[in-house]
């Protein structure tokens, strides 16, 4: 199932590949990478998904995984049985090519649990001698 979160994200094209992050919200998805912001819709059936999302170029440069299109409408379908979701998209904007991606759920680092002993204070006097040397 698609969870609520953050995601980082990899996908290509036979064009050309990138990474971005995603979050997932309240049935809502956007998120961003080197070159576009995305925006959209997504719905959530078990571990099927669907979305659609609008994107838009923010930094100008190298073409997007889809070419020279700078703003797309992307119909995306997926599938997500755990942490990790795989899906493809397509742009009527970009007939006949194909995305395909992976969503990995970010997990936030579990807290370190709290010391309960004192840690005792630093004395360079404990610390082992070295050997003294002839000159």
């Amino acid at each position: 199932m698609l969870n609520d979160g953050t995601y980082a994200a990899w996908y290509k094209t036979p064009l050309e590949q990138g990474t971005g992050i995603v979050h997932v919200a309240d049935g809502q998805i956007w998120g961003r990478d080197s070159l576009m912001t995305y925006h959209g819709s997504c719905q959530v059936d078990g571990d099927h998904f669907t979305a659609t999302v609008s994107t838009k170029r923010h930094t100008e440069g190298r073409d997007t995984v889809f070419g020279v299109y700078d703003e797309l409408t992307l119909n995306i379908v997926g599938t997500c049985p755990g942490k990790i979701a795989t899906y493809t998209a397509t742009a009527g904007q970009a007939p006949g090519v194909v995305l395909e991606g992976t969503l990995i759920l970010t997990e936030r680092p579990v807290a370190a649990p709290e010391r309960t002993a004192q840690i005792p204070a630093f004395n360079p006097d404990k610390l082992p001698k070295l050997p003294k040397r002839s000159r």
